[in-house]
C-alpha cells in the first residue's frame, strides 16, 4: 500500500503532494514501481494534528480519486467522516482505511451498504491532538486486541461481513516507543482474530528513535520493519517506499520458497 497523502502538514511529506496534479503525479509514479493499494488522505492522523472540515477533505480527495479513475490498482482513502466515506466509495474507493475503527456515528452504516467495500479498523488511544501526551496500558498487545476484536464484533453486527475487514495495530498511534515495539515483537497475536492484519510503520518515529535519522532519511529502517511486520504475519504494509520495500520482500519470498 503506497501513500499518497494530500495534505498541508503530514508528518512525512505534508505539502509535498498537496494540489490535485501532485498528487496524481505522485500516486502514478508509485504505480509504476508497482504499488497493490494507493492510500489516498486528505486529512494529517500525525501526533498533534488538528481535523479538517467534511468540505476541505472531499476537495483533496474526491478530484484525486476521480484523476486516477480506469487505472488499474485499488484505491484506499484514509477518512473517519462517513460522508468522506460514502462520497469516495462512489467515486470508486475499494477500501475505506479508519484511524477511528468507525467509531464516529454513521460510519457503521455508511460502509454496510456497500458489500464490495473493505475497511481498514485501527486501533488508537485518544485522538491524534493527543494521543501521544501519555499513553498507557497494563499490557499493550492484549489491549489492543481486544479493541480491535471488540470493533470486529461490532462491524459484523451492523451487517459487515468478516470478509470485507482488516485491522490495524496502529503503530505510534497513542503509544510510546517501547508500546510500538512490543507490539511489532508480538504482532502474530494478532493472528487468530482471523482478519488480514495491515501495518503503518513507515518512516515514524519509532524508527527515528532507534536510529536517530531524520523523518526523511529512514528508508532503510522502515523497509526492515516492513519486513518484521510481514514476517510476523502482516498482509498489507503502508509504505512511502514502494519499490524499495517490494525488492526486499521479493528476496524474502524468494528465500522461503526456495527447494
Amino acid at each position: 500500500m503506497g501513500i499518497v497523502n494530500v495534505t498541508p502538514d503530514s508528518f512525512s511529506d505534508g505539502g509535498c503532494y498537496q494540489s490535485t496534479q501532485q498528487a496524481i503525479a505522485h500516486a502514478m509514479s508509485l504505480i509504476d514501481e508497482g504499488v497493490d493499494i494507493l492510500d489516498i488522505g486528505g486529512e494529517s492522523t500525525r501526533p498533534g494534528s488538528q481535523s479538517v472540515s467534511i468540505d476541505e477533505e472531499l476537495h483533496r480527495v474526491i478530484p484525486v480519486l476521480e484523476g486516477l479513475s480506469g487505472r488499474n490498482v485499488a484505491i484506499s482513502v484514509d477518512t473517519s467522516k462517513p460522508e468522506v466515506m460514502k462520497q469516495a466509495i462512489n467515486a470508486g474507493a475499494f477500501m475505506i482505511n479508519d484511524v477511528h475503527a468507525l467509531r464516529n456515528p454513521g460510519a457503521l452504516d455508511i460502509v454496510a451498504q456497500y458489500r464490495h467495500v473493505r475497511v481498514c479498523l485501527m486501533h488508537m488511544q485518544g485522538i491524534p491532538v493527543d494521543m501521544q501526551s501519555n499513553p498507557q496500558y497494563q499490557d499493550i498487545v492484549s489491549e489492543v486486541k481486544i479493541f480491535l476484536q471488540h470493533r470486529i464484533d461490532a462491524a459484523k453486527l451492523a451487517g459487515i461481513s468478516q470478509e470485507q475487514l482488516i485491522i490495524d495495530p496502529g503503530f505510534g498511534f497513542g503509544k510510546t516507543l517501547q508500546h510500538n515495539y512490543k507490539l511489532l515483537q508480538q504482532l502474530d497475536r494478532l493472528i487468530t482474530l482471523s482478519v488480514p492484519i495491515l501495518v503503518g510503520i513507515s518512516r515514524k518515529s519509532m524508527l527515528g528513535g532507534i536510529t536517530g535519522n531524520s523523518v526523511d532519511r529512514r528508508i532503510h529502517e522502515s523497509i526492515a520493519a516492513a519486513l518484521l511486520a510481514i514476517i510476523k504475519g502482516a498482509k498489507i504494509v503502508r509504505v512511502h517506499d514502494v519499490k524499495a520495500t517490494k525488492d526486499a520482500i521479493a528476496i524474502y519470498s524468494a528465500m522461503r520458497h526456495a527447494v
